[in-house]
């Protein structure tokens, strides 16, 4: 077969990878992607969008400006939007073309890197047949459209280093800046690529000149955002300054997620749990090995500018991994202690990590002995068949109904049918704000919490908020609906006294009409 026919079939198959990534989540999600309060705020901020608005919090009464959730994942519904799709729609649409894209765009990745069409299929096949990343887009979330921003923002970084000109480079800078105005950890992308030209370029001259080039094109969008933020709410990105360090749950948390991304079959996982220190070590192992590859390498043409040029995309995913990972842990102690390192969050690393597995395994096929390479192969076999399992798990779980606010636990819910039969001007306190938004379509008062858990700390006026509460309830002001109020601390301090207009279902409604 000529080179160009291999190529063309590559291609081709890497198309129809992505097709079936595209299948899998439509598949996976029948009843529509899951919902949760962080989804509904990106659907609300798409319809205000649309609305002519601008973006704010529609799913709450105050309807303030949104700084808190940058906006390219709310601004991409909306554009969709504009053909008369509803944002919820839009977003199951979105999600699944990008699980593909990501996939494909992936694969390319690991094409250039590893100089091999046949790594690049590997490589793709692996994130389409994952179950974690499957989660991940089958879910409302920005995720999806981070990746999709940053394997852009690699792929031209890495045509910079190819052909030299300048445009890919600032290119490159307005990916990385539509990533971070997807999500703020996309800070961490721009970081790793400023850091990749100060190690990797000959001259002092050129190191500077390149990384100014590369900032101009990240800086502008994300000034601008900054900027609007500082003017509409007085705040760049809705975040306090409050150590509040990493504690060892939310670091367990992190490595039973890790854990269900090397083994996506629970029966299996769990049993291996028993003992996290294998999980614990075989990062550690991981995390070292790649850092030392860096280190050498990176340090090596930095002081050496006449020594070989690492491979840039296997350089840059490396040295993003240690930026991600170290801009996680550093927003979470001091910004976001609420932050769970759950699959949305680690996903941005996963993707790194399979790529320098399937060029880590390139370079020993390439090295190896026939033994060395049938160890490689029987390995590929295995990954797949536990990968193929769980996937097919994965999607037979997400089709049995929707998740999070899509589930029939609140399509069907008594107190949410109760809301509906009150007038449409009555102001509705409730915990559950991004439910009630979602199927009443009516912007909710929070109620107060004794902490904040984007600080950690006591709110000092929460008994005040109480009371503020209870006030408006009795004068028939307001109504308070509870949802799962059996979990609720506070739900007697709460309701103590107030007029019970409906209970059921687990919640209950404290309604006086005036």
């Amino acid at each position: 077969m000529t080179s160009r026919r291999l190529s063309f079939a590559s291609f081709l198959t890497l198309g129809l990878l992505a097709a079936l990534g595209c299948f899998l989540v439509l598949k996976a999600t029948p009843e529509g992607l899951g919902l949760s309060d962080d989804s509904i705020a990106y659907i609300a901020g798409a319809r205000s969008l649309l609305a002519g608005d601008g973006y704010r919090a529609a799913w709450l009464e105050s309807n303030k400006p949104v700084t808190h959730f940058p906006p390219a994942f709310s601004g991409t519904l909306a554009l969709i939007g504009l053909t008369g799709a509803n944002p919820i729609n839009a977003a199951r649409l979105l999600n699944a073309a990008l699980f593909g894209i990501n996939a494909a765009l992936l694969g390319l990745l690991g094409w250039r890197a590893a100089k091999s069409s046949l790594a690049g299929i590997v490589l793709a096949a692996l994130v389409v047949v994952n179950a974690s990343l499957l989660r991940v887009h089958a879910v409302a979330m920005s995720e999806p459209l981070f990746l999709f921003f940053s394997l852009i923002a690699f792929l031209l970084f890495a045509f910079y280093f190819d052909f030299g000109k300048p445009a890919w480079l600032l290119a490159a800078g307005l990916a990385s800046s539509l990533a971070y105005l997807t999500r703020y950890s996309g800070l961490a992308l721009a970081a790793t690529f400023a850091l990749t030209l100060i190690l990797l370029n000959e001259t002092w001259k050129k190191r500077l000149s390149s990384a100014a080039l590369f900032l101009a094109g990240f800086l502008s969008p994300a000034l601008a955002w900054g900027l609007r933020n500082r003017l509409v709410a007085g705040n760049a990105t809705n975040r306090t300054f409050v150590w509040h360090p990493v504690t060892p749950e939310t670091l367990r948390q992190g490595l039973r997620t890790f854990s269900e991304f090397l083994v996506p079959v629970e029966e299996w996982r769990r049993e291996l749990f028993r003992t996290p220190q294998i999980f614990t070590v075989f990062a550690v192992l991981v995390l070292l090995a790649i850092l030392l590859w860096i280190l050498v390498n990176g340090l090596r043409r930095f002081f050496k500018p006449s020594m070989p040029m690492p491979e840039a995309i296997g350089f840059t995913n490396g040295l993003y991994i240690f930026g991600y990972l170290a801009s996680t842990l550093f927003s979470i102690s001091l910004f976001d202690a609420s932050t769970p390192l759950k699959v949305r969050i680690l996903a941005p690393l996963y993707l790194p990590l399979m790529l320098l597995l399937v060029c880590a395994g390139t370079w020993m096929w390439k090295n190896f002995s026939l033994i060395g390479r049938a160890a490689i192969v029987l390995l590929t076999v295995y990954i797949f068949s536990v990968s193929i399992t769980g996937q097919a798990r994965a999607v037979t779980e997400l089709s049995k109904g929707g998740q999070g606010y899509a589930s029939f636990k609140w399509y069907d819910s008594k107190v949410i049918a109760y809301l509906k039969t009150l007038p449409a001007d009555a102001p509705i306190y409730t915990n559950e704000p991004g439910a009630v938004y979602l199927y009443l379509g009516r912007g909710c008062r929070v109620l107060p919490e004794r902490v904040d858990p984007v600080t950690g700390l006591a709110w000092d006026n929460f008994d005040a908020g109480i009371a503020s509460v209870r006030d408006d309830v009795l004068a028939g002001r307001a109504a308070l609906a509870v949802f799962d109020a059996a979990a609720d601390a506070d739900f007697d301090l709460l309701t103590s006294g107030l007029p019970l207009a409906f209970k059921g279902g687990g919640g209950a409604v404290f309604y006086a009409s005036p």
